[in-house]
């Protein structure tokens, strides 16, 4: 086994999802990642959890969208919903082979399906800003990965591993360094009111007041590096347009550009996929209304990747997610949906909180 698979699931196991002695651990992959999923079973055995392993194979939401009624789609998984509801723990590895298996499918059944996940995504939250459910999410990287990425298989594994420190000897020590860095620029927006962006692809103002921003450093992503919080939901207005495709059940949407309007989105388009975007904007009456606003803070992520665990660290990046909030962030926000679409501003750009200037081309003015 490579080497720095074990140290990856040392770091999920030990930081991310805080295993202690009694707790139940689900472990979430498809068969592809299945050197992960061995060696977080070891470690999980060994920090005294029990290790659930849920496996799915290759391409099978495809083979449910192909041969599933809507009855069927719509159909909530009582093994996750009692996992998502009693477990302690989760660890969820993006490892599909197909990233694109489900872009053939109408719009129309991938919101039947969203909608089924609804109630687990809402129980994962909720218990999760409770400190009830410890979930955390990776990835494994998969030779598709690696294409859609635009990368070798070789280059992608070490871009995921650098990515993740588990190329390194203290892992655990530098994500903690990680924590402490982020603190500066969190202390710029909790306690304030208004935020201001503006710039080639934004002009956007909203509200953050009594809301509480949340320092990520690897606890429920893995890679992480970002600071976020849940806007008043009524307060968006202004415009944005979305510098990198927005991805969504592998589905690739280019040139999203959404204006709001009291929070929200009165007017929606894209240059590819615009159909898609416009149908899951109407999933429900939360999915025109952002659950979270966040500044991307990993500097060691600088290359477009394709996929949102990476992408939307991109140090210099803000991104925003139309749909469900996180509770202990205190949104209110609730949606079967939470697409994350990603905005550069490291070109004249700026950032303005109650009227200061916190933040310029990319960078935080401490």
């Amino acid at each position: 086994m490579d080497p720095r698979i074990q140290t990856l699931a040392k770091i999920l196991v030990e930081h991310s999802a805080r295993v202690v002695p009694g707790d139940r651990v689900a472990i979430e992959a498809t068969t592809a990642a299945e050197p992960l999923v061995r060696a977080l079973f070891q470690e999980i055995l060994t920090h005294g959890g029990f290790p659930y392993p849920l496996l799915k194979f290759p391409e099978q939401n495809r083979e449910l969208f192909s041969f599933g009624s809507d009855d069927q789609l719509s159909h909530v998984d009582q093994l996750r919903s009692q996992v998502y509801n009693q477990f302690e723990s989760r660890i969820r590895i993006h490892s599909l082979t197909n990233p694109n298996q489900l872009v053939d499918f109408p719009p129309e059944k991938q919101t039947i399906f969203q909608q089924a996940q609804s109630p687990i995504l809402a129980t994962q939250m909720d218990r999760g800003a409770r400190d009830e459910f410890k979930w955390v999410t990776t990835l494994f990287p998969t030779p598709a990965y690696a294409r859609e990425a635009g990368m070798s298989l070789t280059v992608f594994e070490d871009f995921v591993y650098e990515a993740c420190f588990a190329d390194r000897d203290n892992p655990i020590d530098l994500w903690q360094q990680v924590k402490e860095n982020q603190k500066a620029a969190l202390s710029l927006f909790q306690g304030h009111d208004r935020i201001q962006l503006k710039g080639p692809n934004i002009d956007l103002e909203l509200s953050v007041k009594d809301r509480t921003f949340i320092n990520c450093f690897g606890t429920n992503n893995m890679p992480d590096g970002e600071i976020f919080t849940g806007p008043v939901e009524e307060s968006l207005n202004g415009w944005v347009r979305y510098s990198y495709p927005a991805i969504y059940s592998g589905v690739t949407v280019k040139g999203v550009e959404l204006t709001f309007k009291d929070g929200k989105v009165i007017q929606a388009s894209a240059e590819e996929q615009e159909d898609y975007l416009l149908k899951l904007l109407d999933t429900d009456p939360g999915a025109r209304y952002v659950g979270e606003f966040a500044v991307g803070m990993n500097t060691g992520i600088q290359q477009f990747s394709g996929n949102i665990l990476f992408d939307e660290k991109i140090g210099g990046t803000i991104h925003i997610a139309i749909g469900a909030g996180y509770p202990e962030t205190g949104s209110k926000n609730k949606s079967a949906l939470h697409w994350d679409m990603i905005c550069d501003m490291r070109s004249d750009s700026t950032i303005t909180v109650d009227n200061s200037l916190v933040y310029q081309d990319g960078e935080f003015l401490f």
